[in-house]
């Protein structure tokens, strides 16, 4: 019984952090929506306007690789049961939700998600969506659909891709009003929606839920310290690399430096030799540049310049 109590104590600090989370915080949405069908549904219908959505799959904290770029972890990705992709971002900062992040987290879901061979007419339709702390597109407006459109005919695109930005600080007695409420909502017995309080009372007042929220954090941290050891890892690699590039450049250098001043070394002792050799008067300009290795233009050069 010891141990067990052991298992389930919750360090103080960590107590008083879970009882002020919020869904807004991303580590929270995090846990409370991990491999629930039906908060993420509950969630995509209230933002969509679709009743009818029906959610087949969710992960959260989905990693994507980039062998050539960077990578992203998206906090939330699902699929419905027409093979859409939604993928779901709390953002607090308003400049962890831009447009240009917007883009590329599209790009990167359908870089990694649509397979090789099919042909682009299967590709499935796609949702980027931001719920924001405060309203990141500045347009007083509690949420934001934005679809690429013909500039001249302003018809739709076409491309089912499309991008949300939920603004949290506007709540109300709509049903996205009262949802944001329920994001922004630290306490459970205030949440309007079921579903969400009694997913958020059991990560803040449950031991086995508080230790579930813990253990999270604590595989964050290990994760971060890991990626941090394997991101100095490469960058000690990439400065050795460098150094070891830069001495081979200097050692070229220096060993072009010696070569031409070799060359030069020669070349005077020729030139020496040929001035020598046209006082002496024994051999002709031709046997003195075979000699030397110098042109015979040079030795005649010379041989003018004497003779003046």
């Amino acid at each position: 019984m010891e141990q067990e109590n052991k298992k389930t104590e919750i360090p103080q600090r960590y107590r008083e952090r879970i009882k002020n989370l919020r869904l807004l915080d991303d580590d929270f949405f995090s846990v409370c929506f991990a491999d629930d069908l039906e908060c993420t549904q509950l969630l995509l219908q209230i933002l969509l306007g679709k009743a009818d959505l029906k959610v087949t799959d969710v992960k959260t904290q989905y990693r994507m690789k980039n062998l050539w770029g960077r990578e992203i972890i998206l906090d939330a990705f699902a699929t419905d049961s027409n093979e859409v992709w939604y993928n779901v971002e709390v953002q607090r900062k308003a400049n962890g939700a831009s447009p240009l992040r917007a883009r590329y987290y599209s790009s990167m879901i359908d870089a990694n998600l649509f397979p090789s061979g099919y042909d682009f007419g299967v590709l499935p339709e796609s949702y980027v969506i931001f719920i924001t702390e405060n309203d990141a597109l500045h347009g007083g407006l509690p949420i934001y659909h934005i679809d690429r459109r013909i500039q001249e005919t302003n018809e739709a695109f076409g491309d089912k891709s499309h991008i949300l930005y939920v603004n949290a600080a506007m709540t109300g007695d709509s049903a996205l009003g009262r949802l944001m409420h329920d994001f922004n909502c630290v306490d459970p017995d205030k949440t309007h929606c079921l579903l969400l309080a009694d997913k958020a009372r059991h990560f803040k007042d449950d031991d086995k839920g508080a230790k579930e929220m813990c253990d999270f954090w604590e595989e964050l941290k290990a994760e971060g310290r890991a990626e941090g050891l394997q991101e100095a890892k490469e960058k000690i690699e990439k400065a050795q690399t460098e150094a070891r590039q830069a001495a081979a450049e200097a050692r070229q250098a220096e060993a072009e430096k010696m070569q031409a001043k070799e060359m030069v070394r020669i070349k005077t002792n020729a030139v020496k030799t040929a001035f020598k050799m046209l006082l002496s008067g024994k051999l002709t300009v031709e046997e003195i540049a075979d000699y030397t290795d110098l042109s015979l233009e040079e030795v005649q050069e010379f041989a003018a310049l004497m003779a003046h």
